[in-house]
């Protein structure tokens, strides 16, 4: 059985709007250890956002958005007499979180022509809206989990 983790890590609340959860998202921006530019790049998108909504706090949008994108339930690959069957399983908070972060900033990179900025502000903007590449994607893995919902009991 596995242990549970006693010591990690929880970034600093970021400087402008003193958010953990914005400093995670900094940190998944961050490429080569260059956090001042990721930093330039999310206040930015935030920039965006704010000028798009009417919203004078974006993090608000951020929050929704994020929330749009987390997946409640996933599949997981068990091994179980010679067959692989895909379980559904819950999907615990914090990696809820990462997934949702990961999905939209994968959806954001993926997006060409555009600056990175008002690439993440736009593809925070559709999971706002419950649209857009990171929802589709949180729904499809939705779908699997109900698809393979006769697999639960083999969950662990």
């Amino acid at each position: 059985m596995r242990h549970p983790v006693k010591n990690r890590n929880i970034p600093n609340p970021d400087n402008q709007y003193n958010s953990v959860k914005l400093s995670r998202f900094i940190n998944y921006v961050m490429l080569d250890g260059k956090k001042s530019v990721a930093q330039d790049v999310v206040y930015g998108a935030f920039e965006i956002l704010k000028e798009k909504t009417g919203n004078p706090n974006p993090l608000e949008v951020f929050d929704i958005a994020i929330k749009n994108a987390s997946p409640l339930m996933e599949v997981r690959s068990r091994r179980i007499g010679g067959a692989n069957y895909q379980v559904p399983r819950e999907v615990r908070a914090e990696r809820r979180i990462s997934l949702a972060m990961r999905w939209i900033l994968t959806a954001a990179r993926s997006r060409k022509g555009t600056t990175v900025s008002k690439a993440i502000a736009e593809e925070l903007l559709a999971a706002f809206n419950n649209e857009g590449t990171a929802v589709t994607k949180k729904e499809n893995t939705h779908k699997m989990a109900e698809s393979n919902k006769a697999f639960a009991h083999f969950a662990w």
